[in-house]
């Protein structure tokens, strides 16, 4: 009786080894995305916002009083506020409105002041007004009682009626940002459009969510009118949008992590929208001056609320990520190009399957030849098979298979001898058709997004043995 070599294909002990690794590796290849958003919401949410503190906030302040109220202030709340010292009570105000500073403080003669901008962020003026009520009443010396009168404060940036705690631009801008991340990802699932239609659909549906979204603030009362509000929101849109889909060729079916990554988890925390930048840890305070949501929210911020105070440079860092992205879609279309002449040639070894990467992930799947009008895709595939004489054959069995022997899917030729396919990422697959009293033929077919392959077969009867 034969015996089974340990190690073999036959070893029991080898086959359960090696169904418990395709076990961890599939484990793996399913739950990372969870996995990476479950901890990224620890360390990018859970980290910023449990404690919000207040570091190295600005603040003017008379040139004379400057340096005792330093010391009151670093007493009170070590590195959270550094005085910009200005001339009088009016330099502190215009100090604020020109942006130089978060807030501004007048001492006195008479009763002090304190000029603030809710339009900088509700919870700062919250933590602004408490730490300099309790300097004002100890007579600009938080260690000391003092005998100073009651801190009298001044709103110069009054925001919108509708937004009672001042969040409400953080959500129109997030509005703008989360569904256009979300369009690449379903975008991903129309194999029959091409990378050119593509970003057009984004563009347009860019516009559109910037349109909507200003609209629904306006009638909420959440934002001033003012429509040039309109183009920074669109510009939003399509730097997470455009971003999103060139980087496609690059990471793969990695794009979830990587889009997620960049425009939630370390986006949202850096912005200033939900928690003022000056009150979260210093690496999201690093992140803020380059992030897209952070440069919108000042960007709209200065056009609302400061009379156009530093707009341009905010919105020049949108315009680099709309470069920056399509940068990516060219050097996507360069490759792809080479990629395409790698495979035209008969030596090429073709690039390994791109999975896709869309959360929801569009399988391949075999279709009706003949299309009525539905709701399903268009094919990427389809082909007719005949014998030598041109005569159609029907089932056909027609096998896909990656360019590493992975089975995408099956199909039959129907009665007129024609097959179909979706939902194919772009590669290069092996398509063999197949026949019980036929010889099998095998053909190479770039898939490509936007261009429909087509390829017929012709089957030899098997040569009957004696």
């Amino acid at each position: 009786m034969a015996r089974s070599e340990p190690g073999t294909a036959s070893d029991p002990a080898a086959s359960g080894e090696g169904s418990s690794r395709e076990t961890v590796l599939t484990l793996v290849r399913t739950l990372w995305f969870p996995a990476f958003m479950f901890t990224g919401f620890l360390v990018c949410y859970l980290l910023p916002f449990h404690n919000p503190v207040p570091h190295h906030v600005k603040v003017a302040a008379p040139a004379a009083t400057a340096a005792p109220l330093q010391s009151a202030l670093d007493h009170s709340v070590p590195g959270g506020f550094d005085l910009v010292p200005v001339h009088d009570a009016q330099a502190a105000r215009a100090a604020v409105t020109d942006r130089d500073a978060v807030a501004g403080y007048a001492p006195g003669p008479g009763a002090p002041e304190l000029f603030t901008a809710k339009a900088d962020g509700y919870s700062l003026e919250s933590v602004l007004q408490k730490t300099f009520t309790a300097v004002a009443q100890n007579g600009g010396d938080s260690r000391h009682a003092g005998g100073q009168s009651a801190l009298k404060i001044t709103e110069v940036a009054p925001i919108a009626a509708g937004d009672g705690m001042g969040t409400g631009l953080f959500y129109v801008v997030l509005a703008c940002t989360i569904p256009a991340y979300v369009m690449v990802m379903m975008l991903l699932r129309a194999t029959n459009l091409g990378r050119r239609d593509k970003i057009l659909v984004l563009a347009v549906a860019g516009a559109v969510l910037a349109l909507v979204a200003y609209g629904v603030a306006r009638w909420m009362n959440v934002i001033p009118n003012d429509p040039l509000a309109l183009l920074f929101l669109f510009l939003m849109t399509q730097a997470v949008s455009q971003t999103a889909l060139g980087l496609v060729p690059f990471v793969k079916q990695y794009l979830p992590g990587v889009a997620m990554g960049l425009f939630v988890l370390l986006s949202m925390p850096s912005s200033g929208g939900a928690i003022p930048v000056q009150m979260v840890p210093g690496f999201f305070r690093a992140l803020h001056p380059v992030m897209p949501m952070g440069n919108l929210i000042e960007a709209l911020r200065g056009l609302f609320y400061f009379g156009g105070k530093d707009v341009v440079p905010h919105v020049l860092v949108l315009l680099a990520w709309v470069a920056a992205a399509f940068v990516l879609h060219a050097l996507g279309a360069l490759r792809a190009r080479r990629a395409a002449a790698r495979d035209t040639a008969a030596s090429a070894v073709p690039e390994p399957p791109v999975e896709d990467p869309a959360l929801e992930t569009g399988q391949p799947e075999a279709l009706p030849p003949h299309r009525a009008a539905s709701l399903l895709p268009l094919p990427q595939l389809t082909g007719r098979v005949t014998d030598t004489a041109g005569v159609p054959l029907r089932d056909v069995v027609i096998t896909v298979t990656g360019t590493h022997g992975r089975e995408l899917l099956r199909a039959t030729t129907d009665d007129d001898g024609a097959y179909a396919a979706a939902g194919l990422a772009e590669q290069t697959v092996v398509v063999i058709a197949s026949a019980p009293s036929r010889l099998s033929a095998v053909a190479r077919v770039a898939i490509r997004d936007g261009h429909p392959a087509r390829h017929d077969f012709e089957l030899t009867g098997r040569p009957v043995t004696v």
